[in-house]
């Protein structure tokens, strides 16, 4: 079973497949992680983002594991690391960058071919498995959203306020609807979730109904 999830920064994506995923037993796998993985890296290791063809062989020689919800970069464990302010900022620098994509791409479709499997992304369902099971994309308010990684940051002790949140997040957007590879987009055979103000049990439902036969709409 392939079950894609798509949708913007800070639409629930990850939060709603760690469930989903437990609730099937199957594999989630973070895509969005293994990009911010990368990017903590060049900057950890204080490379230029302008340089593509670097961060694509750094992309290239190094590894990326996952150990339950932990997230490992060449054996450096960095689950904490990868969601600093500064790594949110320069991911879709990386995430741009044609070489970096094809290698990722290729690990996740690999994983994907031997087990059951959950990804959140940005094209999931248009290049990583477009001939997934079910495909779903995710989407709220750009309030909502910085909403919620406001709360996200607080909880863990950055302080950052929500205009600067919010003006990263539209950034964000743009990048990632722009790129040349690998584009967030909706495709035409997903299940459209809006949930802004929807609790995250309800947005599970819908999910769940319609992975086990439910009627397929849109929330």
């Amino acid at each position: 079973m392939q079950i894609a999830i798509d949708g913007p920064a800070g639409a629930g994506k990850s939060t709603i497949a760690k469930i989903i995923a437990k609730e099937l037993g199957i594999l989630y796998l973070d895509t969005g992680a293994m990009y911010r993985a990368i990017t903590y890296g060049v900057w950890k290791n204080k490379m230029d983002f302008s340089d593509q063809e670097a961060i694509a062989d750094f992309t290239r020689e190094n590894t990326i594991d996952f150990k339950g919800t932990d997230v490992y970069l060449s054996g450096e464990k960095v689950t904490e690391e990868i969601r600093l302010p500064i790594v949110s900022k320069h991911t879709s620098d990386v995430a741009c960058i044609g070489e970096v994509r094809r290698l990722l791409v290729r690990q996740q479709q690999s994983i994907a071919g031997s087990h059951s499997v959950i990804m959140d992304g940005r094209d999931i369902g248009s290049v990583v498995l477009p001939e997934a099971d079910y495909k779903f994309y995710l989407d709220a308010s750009i309030d909502e959203r910085a909403r919620r990684r406001a709360i996200e940051q607080q909880a863990k002790g950055i302080d950052q306020d929500f205009d600067s949140i919010r003006e990263s997040i539209a950034v964000r957007d743009y990048n990632d609807s722009h790129r040349d590879e690998g584009p967030l987009v909706c495709t035409e055979d997903a299940v459209v979730v809006d949930t802004t103000g929807k609790s995250i049990e309800e947005v599970c439902q819908v999910i769940l109904e319609n992975i086990r036969g439910g009627k397929a709409h849109v929330l």
